[in-house]
């Protein structure tokens, strides 16, 4: 019978809990304007980032730099999970609202 070393057991118990876990970051709707319009992230770690909609009229969060398209219902809110994302700028903005609703997530 083979014993399995109890370091060696618990990293293999602990490593999958690291692609997991993931900073929140909270990105407001309000008058048509996202909030903050920059968000500053760690590269090549994942996060979520949470999207509140003040307003009363439904939002749609898009990226083309990360992918992603979402509907923000009003006075709702959303999860976005993100990356991990190399060091850079990667716009976003929402599609209805494109003249005010805009801002960027650098990794760095």
């Amino acid at each position: 019978m083979k014993y399995i070393r109890v370091p060696l057991f618990l990293a293999c118990l602990v490593a999958p809990l690291n692609l997991i876990a993931s900073e929140e970051y909270i990105l407001t709707i309000k008058n048509h304007y996202f909030i903050p319009e920059i968000i500053k992230i760690p590269a090549n770690q994942k996060i979520k980032l949470i999207i509140e909609n003040q307003d009363d009229e439904v939002e749609e969060f898009e990226s083309f730099d990360l992918y992603r398209e979402k509907i923000v219902p009003s006075q709702g809110r959303i999860k976005v999970n993100i990356g991990p994302l190399k060091p850079g700028e990667y716009k976003f903005f929402g599609d209805f609202h494109r003249q005010t609703a805009k801002g960027v997530i650098i990794a760095e």
